[in-house]
């Protein structure tokens, strides 16, 4: 049984109640294991594992796990963009093709950062640019995108999810307006692990992580292959220890990515080391796709008997809202909460005005929609442990 702090405004029997929840998800085999913390105030009031991280139960998790990310990459991605707008590198309304003159031609030309950080591009939502090609390498994806990839709407009319693309342009990006042209892992290291002592992240399974690192099970089949130049399974670029993801890449620990989202929810600062200005933080977490659907998603609960309901996207950011609908965050979370989830696993948030932050990291990739769901149940009980 995990640890639980005192006094920091959590209920120690709520929260008891969350990782019993855990335990019995696991117990009925819905996923293997999960690794959880939930801080308040700034004070880590419980961290714990729970179960194993592979199907046969063999190696059980720990708290130090090291879990790939998948999507919550996308969140260091968007922070290196930030950093390069508040050096003056970049703006939100610089057009990509001036930093990626390969982007050129027809409506792509004219997207905007801002387009990239709110879904709202307009290139399609796909997870690989060209049918079967190896992922792990950045210049190749990169390259793959400007030579496949064109508009199917005008940049800014419609929200639609994008899994790699947007991403792995940003990543190119920041690194080509990097006065160093350090590349993208060595900028993520340098400007956000480094600073932030997250000695557990990495990005790809850096040498050192890799007794520790929970590969990625997916119970429900993905319907593509994430092949790396390795040629270490169908899902081998998540094991490669040089790939370069911005999307999806990175690994790491849930103290370490509790240490990433407490320094979102200080203003962009954590024990000295400033990473970003509440200013740009204050922008980033406002509603920028307003009503819009988010077009992936909509599609997922229509297939589900569902209805649509609003994207809540900021920069880069995805935010619970207003509406009463189906969200990762939970159902009780406070408008402006705001962070990043991953495919079928992994998920942090901060609540602002709870003053709240949870974090939860499985082993066993669910599809996205018993995902939702699992996860609103569990953010929901976190955040009914707030006193």
């Amino acid at each position: 049984m995990a640890e639980i702090h005192p006094g920091c405004g959590l209920s120690s029997e709520r929260l008891r109640r969350l990782e019993a929840a855990i335990a019995a998800d696991v117990g009925h085999g819905r996923y293997f294991g999960a690794v959880i913390a939930v801080a308040r105030h700034g004070v880590t009031a419980l961290i714990g594992a729970v179960g194993h991280g592979d199907r046969e139960g063999r190696r059980a998790l720990r708290t130090d796990s090291v879990f790939s990310l998948f999507s919550i990459t996308k969140a260091f991605t968007n922070a290196l963009v930030f950093r390069a707008i508040e050096r003056g590198e970049l703006a939100l309304t610089t057009r990509v093709s001036a930093v990626i003159p390969e982007l050129s031609g027809g409506l792509r030309e004219t997207i905007t950062f801002y387009d990239l950080l709110t879904h709202s591009s307009g290139l399609p939502s796909v997870f690989l640019p060209r049918p079967g090609m190896y992922i792990d390498r950045l210049e190749e994806v990169v390259a793959a995108i400007c030579a496949e990839l064109q508009c199917e709407a005008p940049p800014g009319e419609r929200v639609t999810y994008a899994p790699m693309a947007a991403h792995a342009l940003m990543g190119e990006a920041v690194r080509r307006v990097d006065p160093a042209r350090r590349s993208y892992r060595r900028l993520v290291e340098e400007e956000l692990f480094g600073p932030l002592r997250m000695r557990d992240s990495s990005i790809g399974v850096r040498a050192d992580l890799k007794a520790r690192h929970v590969v990625p099970h997916f119970i429900d089949p993905m319907p593509i292959e994430h092949l790396g130049h390795g040629n270490l399974g169908p899902n081998g670029a998540f094991e490669e220890e040089h790939a370069e993801m911005p999307w999806v890449g990175a690994v790491s620990s849930v103290p370490d990515l509790l240490r990433f989202a407490e320094m979102l929810r200080r203003g962009g600062a954590l024990d000295g080391a400033r990473i970003l200005s509440p200013a740009l933080l204050d922008q980033a977490t406002l509603n920028r796709t307003a009503d819009k659907p988010n077009e992936l998603y909509q599609a997922l609960a229509l297939s589900r008997g569902g209805r649509p309901y609003p994207a809540y996207i900021g920069l880069g950011f995805f935010l619970r809202g207003e509406a009463l609908c189906p969200h990762q965050f939970g159902t009780l979370a406070s408008p402006r909460t705001f962070g990043h989830t991953g495919a079928g696993s992994t998920l942090f948030w901060v609540d602002p005005k709870l003053d709240l932050t949870f974090v939860c990291l499985t082993a066993g990739v669910i599809n996205e929609g018993d995902n939702i769901e699992r996860f609103q149940r569990l953010s929901d009980m976190a955040l009914a442990a707030a006193e």
